[in-house]
């Protein structure tokens, strides 16, 4: 492996931070890398399963999908905990339903009927929480009066505000970027629940990286709070620091998953 190529697989808030600590790594390690960021979320998915590249930001969902097959290609390297005080300094985030802030909805069941957007299937915080919340409630897909794809959390918060749909389960360290980048998005919605906390997108590797490299990989980005450059580039993505984790931090979303099945919409 002459290159170490990275990318995230996570929402537009993460591509900057993630291509810093890509220039990071080559700086501390000395190993060259490539950050891989300029094609659709789906064609790096399917390089990293190709392993054309070797270290990714994914889903928790997609993470143990991959993880519990047998002979799996993948391992855990570290989870970013994010700087806001709701993340209580661990590697865990959180769903926001929102609505528009002239809607009529105050809870979840005055949804019902309503129409739902949910970013893509292979997400945990906007299609997997949202069906495993409806099973634990003895309720269906029909609870909802119509449920469409939007592609992204992004494209689910817009449809949101223009009024195309009622309501979506948003990642919160998505929708906290959106109100930075556009504060006038908070006086136009309302969060009327919040699901979580659930186990946060992971970065993972590739088990053909060699084991020196993978565990040289794991301590810098462990350590990378302890100091200034780390600190300023953890900063740009709302890092606090990254965290180890185990195989097993990532059961609740298995089990949320086995009762999710139980309800299926779009996907």
């Amino acid at each position: 492996m002459k290159i170490l190529k990275i990318t995230s697989g996570q929402a537009l808030n993460t591509i900057a931070v993630s291509q810093a600590i890509g220039a990071y790594i080559q700086d501390r390690l000395h190993i060259p890398t490539l950050f891989i960021g300029d094609n659709s979320w789906q064609d790096r998915y399917q390089m990293f399963d190709d392993g054309q590249i070797q270290a990714a930001w994914i889903c928790g969902l997609p993470y143990v999908h991959r993880a519990d097959q047998p002979n799996s290609s993948i391992e855990l390297l570290v989870a970013p905990v994010m700087a806001g005080n709701r993340y209580q300094n661990k590697p865990v985030y959180f769903s926001d339903v929102v609505v528009h802030r002239d809607s009529p909805f105050q809870t979840f069941t005055d949804l019902r009927g309503a129409s739902w957007a949910y970013n893509e299937p292979g997400s945990h915080s906007g299609y997997n929480i949202t069906r495993y919340y409806l099973a634990q409630q003895g309720e269906t897909a029909a609870f909802f009066g119509r449920v469409i794809a939007s592609g992204e959390h992004h494209i689910s918060l817009q449809m949101i505000l223009k009024r195309q749909i009622d309501a979506s389960a948003i990642d919160s360290t998505v929708l906290e970027w959106e109100l930075e980048h556009d504060p006038q998005i908070r006086s136009q919605i309302r969060i009327i629940t919040t699901w979580g906390p659930s186990p946060i997108p992971p970065w993972v590797i590739l088990r053909s990286v060699p084991d020196a490299m993978r565990q040289q990989l794991r301590q810098l980005l462990l350590e990378m709070h302890l100091n200034a450059q780390g600190q300023a580039i953890l900063a740009v993505g709302k890092l606090r620091r990254f965290a180890s984790v185990t195989d097993g931090d990532y059961d609740p979303i298995r089990q949320m998953t086995r009762l999710a099945r139980s309800v299926s919409f779009g996907g």
